[in-house]
């Protein structure tokens, strides 16, 4: 089984969960997201996953969220996402794909459903 975390080394929350898949003997597949973004394509295909539309998946409280206005509600998937790929500090995190699944680590033992 093949498992992956979108980690970031800085959050607490991150770093709980990646100790969390460790402490059961997996060794995950570590991408540091705000030094590689995922495409568009993967997270629209995590957010399929994950059954959340991208503004569910945002960090609403980022100052890039507020300085882009991307609580405008005529702003489009595309553009939200897009947001996302081009602001990576904006996608929740973290969260962690395995078995065809995904799962966010808030809390960390959410994403015991999936490995």
């Amino acid at each position: 089984m093949t498992v992956t975390i979108f980690h970031n080394p800085r959050c607490s929350k991150s770093r709980q969960t990646l100790q969390l898949l460790q402490d059961r003997g997996i060794e995950p597949e570590i991408v540091e997201y705000l030094k590689t973004p995922p495409t568009t394509e993967r997270l629209e295909e995590i957010l399929g996953l994950l059954g959340m539309e991208p503004r569910q998946l945002m960090r609403t409280g980022e100052r890039v969220y507020k300085e882009q206005n991307l609580a405008d509600t005529s702003l489009s998937r595309s553009v939200l996402v897009q947001a996302m790929t081009d602001n990576p500090i904006l996608i929740e995190r973290p969260i962690v794909l395995a078995n065809n699944k995904a799962a966010l680590g808030r809390p960390p033992q959410n994403v015991l459903e999936i490995v």
